[in-house]
């Protein structure tokens, strides 16, 4: 995990080739249009407001950037060999966006004294995946 200044992190996203995700800004709400990046690099403006949250994702990585008081603190998963099982796909509910959006949930074994202290897998965190083609709204 890597902490990034206001110019940093927009600097960052927009060096994502390859990647695929969004970015929800602090003052306004997601335009499909600017925000999201299905088929295409980021490329991002510093507006007025900051980047609150933002995720991105390739075929072997989830990138979560998140905005912590005066950083961004950016987080990086291996969702390379996420289980099909652990992957779902969710609606969005941004108007006239035909994708699903597809999230890998991870997940780690460790001792449960609750069940004896035997190992059992539990949700760590869910990331994004992608998106997958949905239905015109």
């Amino acid at each position: 995990m890597k902490l990034k200044t206001k110019e940093e992190v927009v600097e960052y996203i927009n060096s994502l080739n390859d990647y695929r995700g969004y970015v929800q800004f602090s003052h306004r709400a997601i335009d499909k249009n600017r925000d999201i990046f299905v088929d295409k690099n980021p490329d991002i403006k510093n507006e007025d407001g900051f980047i609150y949250e933002a995720h991105f994702c390739n075929s072997n990585n989830s990138l979560m950037i998140r905005q912590i008081n005066s950083s961004w603190l950016v987080s990086q998963t291996d969702i390379s060999k996420v289980s099909t099982v652990d992957m779902q796909n969710y609606l969005s509910d941004i108007e006239e966006f035909v994708y699903n959006i597809k999230m890998a949930q991870i997940w780690e074994e460790e001792s449960d004294e609750l069940c004896e202290n035997m190992s059992v897998k539990k949700l760590k965190k869910v990331v994004l995946a992608g998106f997958t083609k949905g239905e015109s709204k």
